[in-house]
């Protein structure tokens, strides 16, 4: 269970990094662009990075956290694909 969970939280991080290099590209004209950009992509590598951290991973089995996550992760989305 806590390798799938694991595996769940690396396809969000890397969703998110996808979304945001996404968002550079086709918004490159916009003004900003690049501090969007980085408002989806940050949280993304910070999600993947802690999935391989051992004390960050043991907290993110938590089921405070497992929500919070999931709504964070989907008003970031959210965020990417209005922007």
């Amino acid at each position: 269970m806590k390798s799938n969970l694991m595996n769940n939280y690396r396809m969000g991080g890397y969703l998110l990094i996808a979304l945001g290099l996404i968002n550079l590209r086709y918004q490159s004209g916009q003004n900003s662009v690049l501090q969007h950009s980085l408002t989806i992509i940050v949280p993304g590598v910070l999600v993947l990075a802690s999935t391989w951290v051992p004390v960050a991973a043991k907290k993110l089995e938590s089921k405070a956290i497992q929500w919070l996550s999931l709504v964070i992760g989907g008003l970031l989305i959210a965020y990417a694909v209005i922007n």
